[in-house]
This record gives structure tokens, sequence and C-alpha cells, in this order.
């Protein structure tokens, strides 16, 4: 592949997982500033949905869920804690584990059949459909519902925490 632009699924994966990997690392920073950062990541976004810790690790578990099949690799599943602690430890092992996939496994991945669960539910379909209909909508899911229930638990969060690009002066407002 040299001198090539690396295959379209590498650009649209990983990179861009590496990049959520950051915003991930920087939000645990400030929930980890609180005096109580157990108690913010027990915290559901919503009464019945699942804790920000838990939505942190499936997250940051759809990456590999995502990346891993585009590659026609098996998807491996780092099994650390939901706490703090097991929080970064996945983020550091997800890195690693993303930073071993080189841009020419994706090489036919657009076209590649991916078989995976979502829920009850058994999909099979191109590599490019499942990123943009399965992967990245379910990875944006599970970063956005984190975010909204760690800015419950007074986590100082804004728009910029999620992307990373957004910048607004202090006590700037949407309401």
């Amino acid at each position: 592949m040299t001198g090539d632009a690396p295959p379209a699924l590498w650009r649209a994966t990983v990179p861009v997982f590496l990049s959520a990997l950051d915003r991930i690392s920087q939000i645990l920073d400030k929930t980890e500033a609180l005096p109580d950062p157990a108690a913010a990541l027990a915290q559901p976004p919503a009464e019945g949905m699942l804790p920000a810790g838990q939505q942190i690790a499936m997250a940051v578990q759809f990456m590999l869920r995502i990346a891993f099949p585009l590659a026609g690799r098996r998807v491996p599943e780092p099994r650390a804690g939901l706490d703090l602690a097991g929080l970064r430890a996945r983020v550091r092992e997800t890195r690693m584990l993303l930073g071993s996939l080189s841009p020419a496994e994706f090489k036919g991945a657009e076209t590649r059949t991916i078989r995976a669960q979502a829920g009850f539910a058994e999909l099979e379909m191109p590599g490019e459909a499942f990123l943009h209909r399965f992967g990245l909508p379910n990875l944006h899911f599970h970063q956005a519902m984190a975010h909204v229930a760690l800015k419950r638990a007074g986590v100082p969060l804004g728009k910029a925490d999620f992307d990373g690009l957004h910048d607004y002066p202090e006590g700037f407002s949407f309401g």
C-alpha cells in the first residue's frame, strides 16, 4: 500500500475511534475530579437506562466490534471493571488493539460480509452498511448516553468534551 491512501473504512474507523478514546479519557479525568466519581459512574442518563460507567464500556467495546470485523479479525473483549480504573484500562487496551490493525487489513472491507448481534437480532450485511447503519449509530448512542449521565451527575461537560472541536466562552449556555 506504499504511496496509496489508506482504505476508506480504515480512515472512517481507526483514526476516528482513537480520537473518541481521547475524548473519553478526558471525560474520565473530569469525572475523577468530582468528590464521588463512583456515584457519577453509577448515574444513568434516564430512569431504566444503563449507568454512565456501563455506557462508556459499551462505547469503547463498540469501537472494537466495528473495526475488527471490518479488518476480517475476531473481536477482542476487554474485561476490566466498570469503575474509574477499569474504564481507564479498557481505554488503554482498546487504543493498543486498534493500533494493531493495519490499513491493509481493511482492503475490501466495504463488501466484506459482517455478521453481528443487535440485541436479539442477527445481522448480516456488507461492511460499509455495517459501519454506517449499525456500528457508528451504536457507538455514538452509548457515547452520548454516557455524556448525558455524567453531566446529570455534575461532571462539567459541554459539546467540546464530546467532539473535541467546539469552543465556547466560559459560562456560555444554549438554555
